[in-house]
């Protein structure tokens, strides 16, 4: 049997969230070109600074993968 779960003990936002100074919509117009969210493991996020470290890194590795497929292709 499940507990029941009173929602309206906790408010949704905390008091210390001040989003007073956020813009809206801010990446609206990049989330409507498609959005890929990937959640890297712990390890893994320790190897890279920053997002554009994980891309480089894997635009090296898709060049690695297409150029082994080719080469295997034209045996």
């Amino acid at each position: 049997m499940k507990k029941a779960t009173d929602k309206a003990a906790e408010p949704e936002m905390r008091a210390e969230y001040d989003f007073s100074r956020g813009i809206r919509g801010k990446y609206a117009r990049r989330y409507g070109q498609g959005a890929n969210v990937v959640v890297l493991e712990a390890d893994v996020a320790k190897v890279f600074p920053n997002a554009e470290a994980v891309n480089d890194s894997l635009r090296a590795l898709a060049g690695i993968i297409r150029r082994q497929h080719k080469a295997l292709a034209g045996k």
